[in-house]
């Protein structure tokens, strides 16, 4: 059981980390003016990033190991939606990341401020794919009980 709970751990990590800059740090920083904008997103970002899809990884091994052990649906479809994040960041996240962060916070302006908000639309996928393998992580713990 020491894989679903360490699956389980990592998940909700993750989850809330997203949850987090979904729900408070994005919408606190689209306050600022353009160029303040994207010269706190764009540390922000370098710094969550390692961290998130570290998270994201490492849960879905775990879940994954929860599986092979109990042989439980949940713990693969947690670790699907888990790991799902990887690809859908870098096939329909990370073009507009790339975008942002090849600006100065001098060329700041509309065009970056849309792209942040997009941005934070698209993220917000992240934190709905990190509660949903967490829901399905938590079921497949308490099933394996």
């Amino acid at each position: 059981m020491v894989p679903g709970l360490v699956a389980l751990i990592l998940a909700t990590l993750f989850a809330g980390a997203a949850l987090y800059i979904s729900l408070v740090e994005h919408p606190a920083r689209m306050g600022l003016e353009d160029a303040p904008l994207l010269a706190q997103w764009q540390p922000s970002y370098k710094r969550a990033l390692p961290i998130q899809a570290g998270l994201a990884m490492l849960g879905g091994a775990a879940g994954f190991l929860a599986w092979y052990g109990s042989r439980e649906w949940q713990w693969v479809a947690g670790s699907l939606l888990l790991l799902a994040n990887w690809p859908f960041t870098m096939l329909v996240i990370m073009p507009t990341n790339k975008r942002l962060m090849a600006m100065t916070p001098q060329e700041a302006g509309v065009g970056s401020r849309g792209l942040l908000h997009r941005w934070g639309n698209l993220h917000g996928v992240r934190s709905v794919l990190g509660s949903a393998a967490s829901l399905l992580f938590a079921w497949g713990f308490l099933a394996a009980r």
